[in-house]
């Protein structure tokens, strides 16, 4: 109904209230937004501000929350709640720090990555439960751990990984060279390489119809290169791992007797079983690179395969002691003596630190001279990891070795032939 004169037009309200007393139910208050006025600051809220209201939690609220509170599982409100409770609770307290403790053993501060020799330990314990009926020959363990680890970083790359630019890096004359590739160029490069053993163990050529000009690991990667119409990508990957695959299985199957097959490079041959280890290496340089490249940690191999590798390179050295003679690169040696084959002559006592550690005697005038400790005339000490990267062509000469006693020609000479190893 209508208001009468001198009241408000509106409803009417019969709130109970008396006159000109306050209502009981305030009235709605106007918004500052609703007054077209710039909201005030924060800052000049002053003391008017509303504090932030914190849960008042009872003693057992609080000890119940105690194991989400160890776990970091709580809000911040109730963390806070929690602590505060813990430097007044002795009880309590007690029970958090337990608690702690035994999240502690639960969650290790372990890497998320698997471990790289986690593969080689499982197969390790299935082998000793069921032996396999056709074993893998010792010789070829390493490239069979070494091709799965580098298998396993190349997993989960992106485009963006396999077109990471790659130097590869070794000694030529006595000087520092690289070429640059990508990952996937690397990849491209281990599968032309590998395919000489295959070549030797009859199996299909990787290249295909490709020819090289000759047949060493440079040239047939430079075909293999210059064949793709693109540059190679991770389509690289799948024949790589089918051709690491079959030459484990080929060699498994083969027998042990098999290791002394001859494997040409072009310029030198190796034994299947030297080949094998060689092959190995390269997969663990290159992987290594290939890391750097993607910014990625790898381990070095397991101690007993990276001792082979090593084993391997300090055979190798008179030979190439004695190519490099030949060539003009080695010192003149006044005081070489040659002696006849078999016979014990001028050494230098190589000796690995570390991983894959041990010793070697190295005959410096003749590659068919026995090692003798009676005529060693130097000592050269290197770590393992440092020995192979030098081997590698990765690490100058003059730059590797951690202590050296003697002979300062000879020890020249073993270290630039350790460096003229290394290879594209």
């Amino acid at each position: 109904m209508p208001s009468g004169p001198g009241e408000p037009d509106g409803p009417e309200y019969d709130d109970g209230q008396e006159p000109g007393k306050p209502p009981r139910i305030p009235m709605p208050r106007a918004s500052v937004e609703d007054s077209g006025l710039p909201l005030p600051a924060l800052e000049d809220l002053g003391d008017t501000a509303l504090p932030p209201v914190r849960p008042v939690l009872e003693h057992p609220v609080l000890k119940a929350l105690l194991g989400a509170w160890a776990l970091a599982a709580c809000s911040a409100e109730e963390a806070l709640a929690v602590e505060e409770h813990l430097g007044e609770c002795g009880q309590c307290a007690d029970e958090a720090r337990r608690l702690r403790e035994a999240v502690g053993l639960l969650q290790r501060p372990e890497s998320l990555d698997l471990d790289p020799s986690l593969r080689t330990r499982v197969l390790e314990t299935c082998l000793e439960r069921r032996p396999p009926r056709i074993p893998v020959p010792d010789w070829a363990t390493a490239y069979d751990a070494e091709t799965a680890r580098l298998d396993a970083l190349l997993q989960d790359f992106g485009d963006a990984e396999w077109h990471a630019p790659v130097r590869l890096r070794w000694f030529r004359a006595d000087e520092s060279t690289s070429r640059r590739t990508t990952v996937a160029g690397v990849i491209a490069h281990l599968l032309s390489v590998d395919g000489l053993v295959a070549l030797a163990l009859g199996l299909d050529d990787p290249l295909g119809d490709v020819t090289s000009r000759h047949p060493t690991p440079a040239a047939r990667t430079e075909a293999y290169w210059r064949a793709s119409h693109f540059p190679p990508t991770r389509a690289v990957r799948a024949p790589w791992r089918e051709q690491s695959h079959n030459l484990v299985r080929t060699v498994s199957f083969t027998g042990g007797g098999a290791g002394r097959m001859a494997v040409p490079y072009g310029d030198f041959a190796l034994p299947l079983h030297d080949a094998m280890l060689d092959r190995a290496f390269e997969c663990w340089v290159h992987a290594e690179d290939i890391a750097d490249a993607v910014d990625y940690p790898y381990d070095p191999p397991s101690p007993r395969h990276l001792h082979r590798m090593i084993d391997l390179a300090a055979r190798m050295l008179p030979t190439a002691l004695a190519h490099r003679r030949r060539a003009g690169l080695a010192a003149p040696a006044h005081h070489r003596h040659l002696v006849a084959a078999g016979e014990p002559g001028r050494s230098l006592r190589l000796e690995i630190e570390g991983l894959g550690g041990g010793e070697w005697l190295i005959p410096l005038d003749s590659p068919a001279a026995k090692g003798s400790a009676e005529h060693e005339v130097a000592h050269v000490a290197l770590d393992g990891v440092e020995f192979c990267r030098l081997a590698a062509g990765h690490v100058p000469p003059q730059e590797a070795a951690a202590g050296q006693v003697g002979d300062r020609e000879a020890i020249r000479d073993v270290l630039f032939a350790a460096a003229s190893l290394s290879r594209m």
